[in-house]
Parts: structure tokens; C-alpha cells; sequence
């Protein structure tokens, strides 16, 4: 399976949470690769806490691997290379968890057919590899989401499950922008079309993600005056019904992440010991985050609607 995670913004979770989906799956026993093509800031091993690439690789990363200064990309073994206590050692049926990351001095680039073709080409032979294939790609409509999109569209992908994630915040500006990104003039819908995808199948093959959703009854708010809770259940039903009226309701929602204190201040992996041994972090994000992997898979959650 090949997940291309996006957002119109950054600041919206999507690579902290797509980093614990992977986990999550690799914890389930699915062999896992994570692409860090968010090429402005290639900064995903910080949430695996990987020292030596915390901003990228020196050299070899998926910035010279796509522009042709190196035949294969770096690839860093998550479970051998983290300094996290609980990634220290691959856990006992545990499938491989795999970084690929960019350069430390990248940046953003445009692209060209053999950009494209080797872009093609390393997704086809991780596919044989690994069961989860999840991409990361720069915020907005960048370059990265131009290529897979062109990418994706040779007849080589039509056999393979292809599934996009888009992330926003729980926020008016946030909705709108994910609306926008996807279903925009120049959306990843449109851009998708103009390469040759079909339309339906793109639209079946993308799902919503929300995160940093504040729940007015969680024990978070417990405390706050009651003009305020009124005002926050408020807010919600406004964004719900915005959400619906944008096309990006719960219907086609895989899952929402709450508000969590843990990942305001630091964009980690959310373990069983931070939320029931040393409780740093809340049951309910840990949960929210084990259902959103399983989701990945689900076919009821991914039925055409």
C-alpha cells in the first residue's frame, strides 16, 4: 500500500501523526518505510529520534537519490538507530520500520521527467518490499505533490492500492484550506486529472484527517467558565457544519486526533508507556491514533461514497 500524506498547511500534525500510524502499523507487524519527502524541512527523524539526521542526511538522501547524484537513498533502520527507550530494540513481532529521509541541505526543486521516472521507480521497488509505503510530502501544493501525482499516474501504479491522507487542524482557516488543496481549481483532484488519473477513483482513494481537535466535554475543559464551554460547543457545531458544506464531512473522514497537551509542546511518537505508565500523554490520543493505523486498511472506511 502506497499513503501520501498532505496538508494545504503546515502546523497541521501530518507528520507527526503519520509518523505514529507508522509505527503503529510496524508495531502490528507490517513492514514499514517511511519517505521524508516534505523537502523544505526534512525533519521527520526528530519524531523518531534518530540522532545524525534530526534535519536530514549530509549527503545520499531522497533529495540526490531523485535528482540523480546518488543510485540509492539512505535508508536508516528505526529500530536499530532511535534513542527513544521503547525503539531501542525491535519489539517481538514487530514488522521493519524504515526511514528514508532527505538531504540536510535540500530544499525545494522542480522537477523533470527523470525526476519523475526515479520517483516512479523507487516506489514500485519498495512496494515489493514493504506492506506500507508512507510518503510525507510538503505542505500546499508543492512540487512533491506535483511529481507523485504525475508519478502515480503510469499505467505500472493502476494495480496497486494508492491512498491519500489530508490533514488539517480543527479550525475554520484549516477546513477551508484542506477543501482547497483538495478539490481546488488547482487542487490535487484537478492536478491528479490533468495527468491522467481518473476522477473517481482519485476522489475514492483520499480521506480526511483531523488533528488538535478539542473535545468541550473532555476533562481538559472541565474547569473552564461556562460562557466559554457554550462558546467551544458552539465553535464545533459551526465547524462541523462547515466541514459537511465543503464536502469534507465525516463521511469522508478516517479519523480525528485530539487536542493533546504532549504534542503541543513536542512532536513525538505517542508509546502504551506514555499513556499507561508514566501517563504523560492521554489514553484517548494513543487510541485515536491505533484506530486511525487500523483504518489505513480498513475496506469499510474506504468504501466509494
Amino acid at each position: 500500500m502506497l499513503v501520501f500524506a498532505a496538508s494545504d498547511k503546515g502546523g497541521t500534525g501530518r507528520s507527526v501523526t503519520s509518523a505514529n500510524i507508522a509505527y503503529r502499523r510496524a508495531l502490528g507487524g507490517d513492514d514499514v518505510c517511511y519517505l521524508d519527502f516534505d523537502f523544505g524541512s526534512p525533519t521527520a527523524a526528530a519524531v523518531f529520534d534518530v540522532p545524525g539526521s534530526l534535519r536530514g542526511v549530509e549527503t545520499g538522501g531522497l533529495h540526490s537519490y531523485l535528482q540523480g547524484t546518488t543510485v540509492e537513498p539512505h535508508r536508516v533502520d528505526v529500530w536499530a538507530e532511535s534513542e527513544h527507550d521503547v525503539l531501542r530494540s525491535r519489539p517481538t513481532g514487530a514488522g521493519q520500520l524504515v526511514l528514508v529521509p532527505g538531504d540536510r541541505s535540500g530544499g525545494e526543486f522542480t522537477t523533470n521527467p527523470a525526476t519523475v521516472r526515479r520517483c516512479a521507480e523507487l516506489f514500485l521497488r519498495l512496494e515489493e518490499e514493504f506492506d506500507i509505503i508512507l510518503v510525507d510530502l510538503s505542505a500546499g501544493r508543492s512540487y512533491a505533490v506535483d511529481m507523485v501525482l504525475e508519478a502515480t499516474a503510469r499505467e505500472e501504479f493502476d494495480a496497486l492500492r494508492v491512498r491519500w491522507l489530508v490533514f488539517h487542524r480543527w479550525t475554520r482557516q484549516h477546513i477551508i484550506a484542506a477543501h482547497g488543496l483538495v478539490f481546488g481549481e488547482r487542487g490535487v483532484v484537478a492536478g491528479g486529472v490533468a495527468r491522467g488519473h481518473e476522477a473517481d477513483r482519485l476522489r475514492s482513494a483520499i480521506r480526511f484527517v483531523r488533528a488538535a481537535v478539542p473535545d468541550p466535554e473532555s476533562a481538559l475543559f472541565a474547569h473552564v467558565p461556562p460562557p466559554q464551554a457554550a462558546w467551544l460547543r458552539r465553535c464545533d457545531q459551526d465547524l462541523k457544519e462547515l466541514a459537511a458544506q465543503l464536502d469534507i464531512g465525516v463521511t469522508k473522514v478516517l479519523g480525528s486526533v485530539p487536542l493533546e497537551p504532549v504534542l503541543q509542546w513536542r512532536e513525538q511518537l505517542i508509546t502504551d508507556e506514555d499513556a499507561l505508565t508514566s501517563r504523560v500523554a492521554n489514553v484517548r490520543t494513543r487510541d485515536a491514533l491505533k484506530r486511525l493505523a487500523e483504518a489505513l486498511s480498513g475496506e469499510k472506511a474506504w468504501e466509494p461514497l
